[in-house]
C-alpha cells in the first residue's frame, strides 16, 4: 500500500473529524461504498464529483494508489491532479484546502497520463476558464500572488498549450474564444500577456475578434471581454488589423465606430479608456476587480471619444 506523509490525522486535524461516533460511522460508511474490492483502489473522482468532505477526500487520495502510468507503475494521485477534479467537478471547498496546503504544488505539472503530450503546458488555468470556475481561479491567482515568483507567473498565466489539443492557445486566448469577461480581467489583472500568439499566430484579441464576427450571440459579454483587453495593449499588435481596414462598415456595426477606429489605427483610444489604462497599472489586484460599476461599464466606453 502506498504511504503518503501527509497522513490521515493532519488532514483531520486540519479540515475538521466527525465528532460524533454516528458521523464517524456514517463517513466509513461512505468511504468503504467508495471501496473497488475488484483493483484495491478508492474513486477519487466520483468522490470529489459527488461534494464529499475534505477530509474524506484526503483520506481517499493519500491511502492507496490510485492510477496507473504507462510504464504500469501505480500512483496516488497528487495535489496537482486532485485539483484538476476540484475544478471539473466545482468543489470549491477542496480547492481551497489544496491550494492552502500544498500552495504552488498544488499548481505543478501533474503526471504523464494527466496530459496530451510531453509539450502540454500545466493545464490548471485552462481547466478553470474552460469549466468557467471564476471563485477556484480567484484563488489560483491568490496562490500565484503570494508564492510564485515572477518566472513561475509568466510560465502559469502565458504558456501556450498543446499545439494538437489546444491549437498553442494560452488560457487568455480561451478566455476570449469563450468570453467569459470575468476570467480575462483576472487574467490580464495578474500578469498574463495580451501578445502571446497561438499556433495560427492569432492573439487574444484576434481569437475575440473572430468569435465576435461569427456570431451575434451573448454580443454584450463579447464587448465586455474587448473592453478588458484593451486597456491591457498599449500597443496594438494583432493580425486582424488588415481585416478590420478592408472591412469598414462592417467593424464600424459589431465593434462601434470610435472602438473600429481606434483598433484600426486611424484614431487615438478615447480619454476614457487612457484614463483606465493609468487606473490599472496603478492599483492593486484586488482593488481593480472591484472597481465601481460606472468604472466598469459593459462595453468600456469604447464608443465615446
Amino acid at each position: 500500500m502506498f504511504t503518503h506523509p501527509y497522513c490521515l490525522w493532519s488532514v483531520r486535524q486540519e479540515v475538521g473529524d466527525p465528532s460524533t461516533q454516528g458521523q464517524a460511522e456514517a463517513q466509513d460508511l461512505q468511504l468503504s461504498e467508495l471501496h473497488d474490492s475488484q483493483n484495491n483502489s478508492y474513486k477519487l473522482p466520483p468522490a470529489v464529483r459527488d461534494l464529499l468532505p475534505v477530509w474524506l477526500l484526503e483520506d481517499i487520495r493519500t491511502t492507496e494508489a490510485f492510477h496507473w502510468e504507462e510504464e504500469g507503475r501505480a500512483c496516488a494521485f497528487s495535489p496537482s491532479e486532485a485539483l484538476l477534479y476540484a475544478l471539473v467537478h466545482d468543489h470549491q471547498q477542496y480547492a481551497r484546502h489544496l491550494l492552502q496546503r500544498f500552495s504552488m504544488h498544488a499548481l505543478a505539472m501533474p503526471s504523464a497520463s494527466f496530459r496530451c503530450c510531453a509539450h502540454s503546458a500545466t493545464p490548471h488555468v485552462a481547466v478553470a476558464v474552460r469549466y468557467n470556475r471564476k471563485n477556484i481561479l480567484k484563488m489560483m491567482m491568490d496562490t500565484l500572488k503570494q508564492s510564485a515568483d515572477e518566472g513561475e507567473k509568466k510560465l502559469l498565466l502565458s504558456q501556450r498549450g498543446c499545439a494538437h489539443a489546444e491549437g498553442g492557445k494560452t488560457a487568455l486566448h480561451l478566455a476570449c474564444d469563450l468570453a467569459r469577461p470575468e476570467c480575462v480581467l483576472l487574467l490580464l489583472g495578474h500578469g498574463a500577456c495580451p501578445y502571446v500568439t497561438d499556433r495560427a499566430g492569432d492573439t487574444p484579441l484576434d481569437c475575440l475578434l473572430q468569435q465576435i464576427s461569427q456570431s451575434d450571440m451573448d454580443m454584450r459579454t463579447k464587448r465586455v471581454c474587448l473592453g478588458y483587453l484593451v486597456l491591457f495593449m498599449p500597443a496594438l499588435r494583432f493580425r486582424m488589423r488588415t481585416e478590420l481596414r478592408e472591412n469598414p462598415a462592417l467593424w464600424s456595426r459589431l465593434v462601434g465606430e470610435q472602438a473600429f477606429l481606434w483598433l484600426s489605427g486611424q484614431s487615438p483610444p478615447s480619454l476614457f479608456v487612457q484614463c483606465m489604462r493609468n487606473v490599472t497599472r496603478s492599483v492593486s489586484d484586488e482593488q481593480l476587480e472591484s472597481l465601481p460599476d460606472f468604472l466598469r461599464p459593459p462595453d468600456f466606453r469604447l464608443h465615446q471619444s
